[in-house]
């Protein structure tokens, strides 16, 4: 499957990862087991790495109903949810700006755009600064 999760709960984060061509019903699928997850949350913080992307489904409409339904689990009980897209390359990036788009005036997620696996866990409020010492760290 080209998305897939890990929930890191001891630091009340979700590492998702996109591989190959992505998939809006894949995205959907995803969630909805990331939702059904014993260890999922309102509010925790997500990071989620595009490098592995080599396209995306770009359908603006279905895009907006994915983001609605991650809204729900998001800011339930009025939570804040920071989400990192680690996109180092110019078609992630512009995989996470569609993405990030969507976020635009939901109150309770803030959604930025990183091109380094530092800053982006710097935003998220981790300490290390690659994402497999995080992993290995939070086992």
């Amino acid at each position: 499957m080209p998305v897939t999760f890990r929930i890191l709960s001891s630091r009340a984060l979700v590492y998702v990862r996109y591989e190959g061509f992505a998939e809006l019903q894949e995205s959907f699928d995803a969630f909805a087991a990331y939702a059904r997850h014993p260890d999922c949350h309102p509010g925790q913080r997500q990071f989620v790495d595009l490098t592995a992307i080599t396209g995306v489904e770009r359908n603006f409409v279905k895009i907006m109903e994915l983001q609605a339904v991650k809204a729900e689990v998001f800011v339930a009980h009025g939570q804040q949810t920071l989400v990192a897209y680690y996109a180092p390359s110019d078609l992630a990036r512009n995989a996470a700006a569609l993405a990030a788009r969507a976020w635009d005036g939901v109150s309770g997620v803030v959604a930025r755009i990183f091109d380094t696996e530092e800053a982006a866990l710097a935003f998220l409020g981790q300490a290390e600064t690659r994402v497999a010492d995080l992993v290995a760290k939070a086992t």
